[in-house]
């Protein structure tokens, strides 16, 4: 034990969720987690939609910031605080808990002796799907567009990989400002493996109040219907889509897979 951490004893560091949007979505755990900690680190929209005591203290910052979000937290826990990184969704999807992880790795022997408590969440593939009937009933993956941390080579080969092995595809981060060519790149390597007739949901904001669901077959997929705050789902050559007068289809993925497509 280092000099700095004799006498004192590590607060504990939560890494939570919010969930996609709505209040209903975050779990009681990650509430628990809030009432406990003292100061709260993560993206300014996401730790904005916490209620919080007068005595409790926000620490935002930009999205891109993450391990030097994950280090300040780190260093306040190993001071005595009780911290909460906050994420939206699930902190373990492509959010703050890898980043706290990595930080732990790379960092001091102290911060190893720190409490870390990763609340498990609901990530927005996971409301999506609910919204829309169950999409994700058999094998799937996610896989973010994003190519910030990762070479677009690496995306293209895994959406090729996992197309040709017949899996339901969530994808975040599927467009930005910055890169908004390629959620459409995405969709014409998928539309060389995967039929035409596979429908694709974008699910945007879900469970918010300005949450749309929208599904369309891949051949007709129109990347513009994108952005950053919506989730798209391809399905598998299996998904169906069952209509319903007066209310919305539902989607899903049987749980078998039929014999002729083994």
């Amino acid at each position: 034990m280092t000099g700095a951490m004799q006498g004192r004893l590590p607060g504990t560091l939560y890494v939570i969720g919010t969930g996609p949007g709505s209040p209903d979505q975050m779990t009681p755990e990650a509430a628990k987690a809030v009432e406990a900690s003292t100061e709260f680190f993560g993206y300014f929209p996401y730790i904005d939609r916490l209620s919080l005591r007068p005595d409790q203290v926000k620490v935002a910052s930009d999205n891109r910031e993450e391990l030097n979000r994950a280090q300040a937290a780190l260093q306040r826990a190993a001071a005595g605080v009780n911290v909460c990184v906050v994420s939206g969704g699930d902190p373990g999807v492509f959010a703050m808990a890898a980043a706290v992880c990595e930080a732990i790795d790379a960092g001091p022997p102290e911060w190893r002796c720190i409490d870390l408590v990763v609340v498990p969440g609901v990530t927005a593939m996971l409301a999506v799907a609910a919204r829309i009937g169950a999409p994700l009933g058999h094998d799937f993956c996610a896989i973010s567009l994003s190519d910030n941390l990762k070479p677009w080579s690496v995306i293209e080969n895994r959406l090729r990989l996992v197309a040709e092995a017949g899996l339901v595809i969530a994808l975040y981060n599927p467009i930005s400002k910055a890169r908004p060519w390629q959620l459409g790149t995405a969709f014409e390597i998928l539309r060389a493996v995967v039929p035409a007739e596979t429908p694709v949901i974008f699910g945007r904001a879900a469970g918010r109040p300005d949450e749309r669901m929208l599904v369309m077959p891949l051949g007709e997929a129109d990347a513009a219907r994108a952005d950053m705050a919506t989730c798209v789902i391809i399905g598998s050559p299996q998904t169906r889509v069952i209509a319903r007068e007066g209310r919305p289809d539902l989607v899903y993925t049987p749980r078998f897979l039929p014999a002729e497509a083994t």
